[in-house]
């Protein structure tokens, strides 16, 4: 087992992995920027180190500065969490090259499944379903208009080294595409350094479902039943329950089993999500594969019963998988409801600022993942989530009326927050009922009291 790790991210993962550390009898390191200096990842790990000033470039994005804080900490080992360098190839060069394990797959994997036109012919080779579409990147719009009108409109052009909505444009006709395509490309260039783009068809309305796996490096890899995270706004994901209400028994093990058998072509190592999309006739379609841990985790943890930081770290270890694919049991039911500091009455805009009052939910069945607490002071530089509230129950009835119950529950004082959002959501009848799509919030309303 490894004996000291360091953890480069901060909030809520930095403190997810702090403890899981902590549970394995491994000391942990965190890296702060200087405005978390007094935050709880920072108070609660062995050891810490300043990295830099506030912005992520200057500290949670420069590998340099953390390479430099886990060799003068001698750390064996870094965890990313999600976000930052998580899923960059070359910071996971540099820790190869200094013999630091980087906890997650190798730099070669990351690049393959980074790359979606490279990732989508890998998954084609193992059988994997996926949406028509180029076999590569498309180098013109003359190529993508010919692609176009061969398997027909609407269509989307997405960046291939994309992600949270960036790059991606859809296409009803030729003369949207004609702009929609060199839109996308510049906008993946400013965001990635990369104008790649690919084409495929655009499934509309779709459910968005993920599998959970893990997998030892060795061609080794089980998966942890699906995650459900259809309601989402500009591509970002609100709410995630598992099992989906939408999903038979049937083709759970389906998609599962696909979702392992991708992920074991290229000995996937650690643990990891195959995102697909769901037609409205239950067809599922690869859509890309998340190279990390997911802030969605703990829905999959509840329903299995299994610690995932836990399992990446004894993985990275060398212990490799310590049970089967028929080990697996999907227990009862849960929800999770990302908690951001934003206004929900004002486009979701971010609100950083002050906490003066902090109450967490509790009682049986509810979990909260936070970094938050009465004083805190949210700074205006990275992501605005502050909590995630999942709660359990032995079916999807009493883990929607805990999660209603919590909701009511949780006090947070001195900046707007998504809950106000949240409650109304578990009032919907389309939501209660799971019948919903990616398209869930395009006629949903939130109005003031």
């Amino acid at each position: 087992m490894l004996k000291k790790v360091l953890v480069a991210n901060r909030g809520e993962i930095a403190l997810r992995v702090i403890r899981a550390c902590r549970e394995l009898g491994i000391k942990s390191v965190a890296v702060y920027s200087t405005t978390d200096r007094d935050t709880l990842p920072v108070l609660l790990a062995d050891e810490e180190v300043c990295i830099g000033g506030p912005r992520p470039l200057e500290s949670y994005l420069d590998p340099r500065r953390i390479l430099y804080a886990a060799i003068i900490t001698n750390s064996e080992a870094i965890h990313s969490g999600y976000g930052f360098l998580a899923e960059n190839a070359d910071f996971a060069d540099i820790c190869e090259a200094h013999n630091i394990k980087f906890i997650g797959p190798t730099s070669e994997m990351i690049r393959k499944m980074g790359d979606k036109a490279e990732a989508k012919r890998i998954m084609r080779e193992a059988g994997v379903p996926t949406i028509p579409g180029s076999e590569g990147l498309v180098k013109d719009v003359k190529e993508a208009a010919k692609l176009a009108k061969e398997i027909g409109y609407p269509v989307i052009i997405k960046a291939t080294a994309g992600g949270g909505g960036k790059g991606m444009r859809v296409a009803s006709n030729e003369k949207e595409l004609k702009k929609g395509f060199d839109t996308a490309r510049a906008e993946a260039e400013s965001a990635f350094g990369n104008p790649g783009v690919y084409v495929e068809k655009y499934i509309h309305n779709p459910r968005h479902i993920e599998i959970q796996l893990l997998g030892d490096g060795r061609g080794n890899v089980i998966h942890l039943g699906e995650r459900d995270c259809s309601i989402q706004r500009r591509h970002q994901k609100l709410i995630e329950e598992s099992p989906s209400p939408a999903v038979s028994e049937d083709a759970r093990q389906e998609m599962g089993n696909c979702a392992a058998r991708g992920a074991a072509r290229i000995n996937y190592e650690g643990a990891g999500t195959i995102e697909f999309l769901v037609d409205s006739e239950g067809h599922f379609y690869f859509m890309e594969m998340n190279t990390r841990i997911q802030v969605e985790h703990p829905v999959t943890e509840i329903v299995v019963d299994l610690d995932l930081v836990k399992e990446q770290i004894r993985i990275a270890s060398g212990s490799g998988l310590l049970f089967r694919q028929e080990d697996v049991r999907v227990r009862g039911h849960a929800i999770e409801c990302r908690i951001n500091a934003e206004d929900p009455f004002n486009d979701f805009a971010p609100r950083p600022g002050k906490i003066t009052a902090f109450h967490p939910p509790g009682g049986p069945g509810v979990r909260v993942d936070t970094h938050a607490y009465a004083d805190y002071v949210i700074p205006p530089y990275y992501d605005s989530m502050i909590a995630k509230l999942i709660c359990h129950g032995r079916d999807r009835e009493e883990a929607l009326a805990r999660m209603t119950r919590a909701l009511d529950e949780f006090i947070i004082e001195g900046v707007p927050t998504t809950i106000p959002f949240h409650k109304k959501v578990m009032c919907d009848e389309r939501f209660i009922t799971g019948k919903v799509t990616t398209a869930f919030l395009e006629d949903f309303h939130l109005d003031e009291d």
